[in-house]
């Protein structure tokens, strides 16, 4: 049986910072072909300093996002799975809205996603920490029928947690086991 594939994005701190993906990985790579994109790299985001608000910046102000949106569909042409964290969920929230292949779409942490209209075609699940000053409203989910998760006591990078990364990881395993049975 042919593994299924499943796209990881990181957040905005790119691989640099994302040593807590090697835990999804343990989890998933046994089960899931799993290809990883730096946002950074889609985005074609290059700052000389890292301090967050430069890379904030870059990817609110610059373009980064719709750099990203756009390398990422001109990369992925095939059905996946996506899993992505924080500026990395936005930006497979909005490649999907714009024709991204995909299957599912766990998005943690989406930063900013409240000005879309409108929710993607798959199943998308959008998990957020309570304590997110970034999560979007309850309004604006029923509005778009988003399928929202708020977990409680987390905030922004709920997605570095180990109790939150086994708990994802495990659904995302339910997911590719339950078709294979």
């Amino acid at each position: 049986m042919m593994a299924e594939k499943l796209v990881v994005i990181s957040d905005k701190w790119g691989a640099k910072k994302g040593l807590w993906i090697a835990s999804y990985f343990g989890y998933l790579q046994q089960y899931y072909d799993i290809v990883f994109h730096d946002c950074q790299q889609l985005g074609n985001v290059d700052v000389p300093i890292s301090s967050e608000e430069n890379i904030d910046k870059a990817f609110f102000q610059e373009n980064g996002i719709e750099r990203a949106v756009s390398n990422l569909i001109r990369k992925e042409k095939e059905q996946a799975h996506y899993l992505a964290f924080g500026v990395g969920a936005t930006v497979a929230y909005k490649a999907s809205l714009k024709g991204l292949p995909a299957k599912s779409i766990t998005a943690i942490s989406a930063v900013g996603i409240e000005s879309e209209q409108q929710t993607p075609p798959m199943d998308v699940q959008l998990i957020f920490g309570e304590c997110d000053k970034q999560k979007p409203g309850l309004a604006w989910a029923k509005g778009v029928s988003a399928n929202l998760r708020i977990v409680p006591n987390f905030g922004h990078t709920l997605y570095s947690d180990e109790k939150i990364i086994s708990e994802v990881s495990l659904e995302l395993l339910e997911n590719v086991t339950k078709k294979a049975v």
